[in-house]
């Protein structure tokens, strides 16, 4: 399948976690197929919430939805 932004490159379907991603090299566009999307927020709401967002330590661990995206 082709990419649906730039139409010039072949999407890269990629699984992480249990969730299928398409992606393209080209523009970097992310694609997720039916299904996909509420799989991430399901995860998104079972995830403990930082307590102060004003704080970002130099640091600081990565999020799951940012090993999916790796």
């Amino acid at each position: 399948m082709q990419c649906p932004q730039c139409s010039q490159s072949p999407l890269v379907i990629s699984e992480r976690q249990g969730v299928e991603i398409d992606y393209c090299a080209r523009c970097r566009g992310v694609w997720l197929d039916r299904g996909e999307l509420d799989k991430l927020i399901e995860r998104s709401a079972d995830m403990p919430r930082p307590r102060d967002r004003s704080y970002a330590p130099r640091n600081r661990r990565s999020s799951w939805l940012g090993e999916i995206f790796d």
